[in-house]
C-alpha cells in the first residue's frame, strides 16, 4: 500500500504558485505533513481527494493514477478538510445513513451496520439521535472521521483535525487517529508540530509549497543535535539577539523571556545546550527558508 506523487505543481490563476515540483513517498500508517498556513499543505490534500487538478507531475495509490482515474481513487478514499459542513438539522446517524448511500454502500442493513460500528468507534454512539448542530467542535470533528471511515477507505486525508480543540477532545483524536494508521495510509495535514510529534512515524516540512525535509520525526529533530542553544533574556534584548544570533525562537517560560538558537559552538557562557525537539527543526527550517528569500 503506497501513495507516489511526483513532481507535481500547482499555480492559481491569481499567479501564486501553490506546489513547486513536490514528491514525496507515502506507505502505511501515519504520515505526518507539517508547514505554516499558506505553506501549500491543503493545496495538496484537495489535489490528492482528486478535488483539483495539478499543472504538471503524478500522484499514484495502489495501481490507480490519481489525476487520470478519480473516479477510481474516490472508492477507496476518506477525506476530512479543514473546513466541512453539516446539515445542522439532522441527526449523526441520519447523515451517515445519507452519506453511506452516496459511496455506494447500497444494502440497506450493511449501511446500518458500518454506521453503527463507527459511531462506537468515534464515540457518537450515544447521541447518534441528536441534531448536529447541538454538537460541539470535538464532537463535529469526530463526525467528520466517522464520514471518512465509512465505506472501509484505504486512504485517509485528515486536514487540519485538532485546530481549535480543547486539550481532552485533541487526546480523543489522537487516539482515535492512532488506531485508523495501524492498516492504511492516513495522512494528517497540520501546523501544529505536537500533532506530529504524538502521531507519527514519518513527516514531511512544507514551505511556501516546496518539500523542505522528509524523515522520521526522531531524525528530522536529531538533524539539529548539539547546534540548538537557549538563554534567558530581558524582552528589551531581543532585538538585539536577532540581530547578533542565528535565532529561530523566542518563548516566554514561566514569565521569562527565552531565546533558541542555532550555531555549531556554544556562543557565550550564558547560553546553554539544549536537547533538539521536533518544533527546533521545523522552525529553523523556516527561518532559513525565509532567510533565503529576503537575501
Amino acid at each position: 500500500m503506497n501513495l507516489s506523487i511526483n513532481n507535481l505543481s500547482k499555480t492559481y490563476p491569481n499567479g501564486v504558485q501553490a506546489l513547486k515540483e513536490v514528491s514525496l513517498t507515502i506507505g502505511k500508517g501515519m504520515y505526518g505533513l507539517l508547514g505554516q498556513n499558506g505553506a501549500g499543505k491543503s493545496t495538496l490534500m484537495r489535489t490528492i481527494a482528486t478535488l483539483q487538478d495539478a499543472d504538471q507531475g503524478t500522484i499514484s495509490f495502489n495501481g490507480i493514477d490519481v489525476l487520470k482515474q478519480p473516479e477510481e481513487l474516490r472508492k477507496v478514499l476518506g477525506y476530512l478538510p479543514q473546513d466541512f459542513g453539516v446539515y445542522p438539522n439532522v441527526s449523526a446517524e441520519e447523515l451517515l445513513l445519507h452519506i453511506g448511500e452516496m459511496k455506494g454502500i447500497t444494502q440497506q442493513n450493511e449501511c446500518q451496520d458500518q454506521v453503527k460500528f463507527i459511531l462506537n468507534k468515534v464515540n457518537l454512539y450515544d447521541v447518534r439521535k441528536k441534531r448536529l448542530d447541538s454538537y460541539s467542535g470535538g464532537m463535529k470533528q469526530r463526525f467528520g472521521i466517522a464520514q471518512a471511515l465509512l465505506g472501509d477507505p484505504q486512504l485517509i486525508i485528515v486536514d487540519e483535525p485538532t485546530a481549535g480543540l480543547d486539550p481532552m477532545e485533541r487526546n480523543r483524536f489522537y487516539n482515535l487517529l492512532s488506531e485508523l494508521g495501524e492498516n492504511i495510509v492516513v495522512i494528517l495535514s497540520t501546523h501544529i508540530v505536537e500533532d506530529v510529534s504524538t502521531l507519527c512515524n514519518d513527516m514531511a516540512i512544507i514551505g511556501q509549497g516546496k518539500v523542505l525535509l522528509t524523515g522520521s520525526p526522531d531524525e528530522v529533530q536529531a538533524s539539529l543535535m548539539g547546534k540548538v542553544w537557549e538563554k534567558q533574556i530581558g524582552k528589551s534584548e531581543l532585538n538585539e539577539h536577532y540581530e547578533k544570533y542565528d535565532v529561530i525562537s523566542n518563548h516566554f517560560h514561566m514569565g521569562k523571556m527565552m531565546v533558541t538558537i542555532v550555531a555549531e559552538e556554544m556562543p557565550n557562557g550564558a547560553f546553554v545546550k539544549k536537547t533538539p525537539t521536533l518544533e527546533d527543526a521545523y522552525f529553523n527550517l523556516i527561518h532559513n527558508q525565509q532567510k533565503t528569500v529576503l537575501l
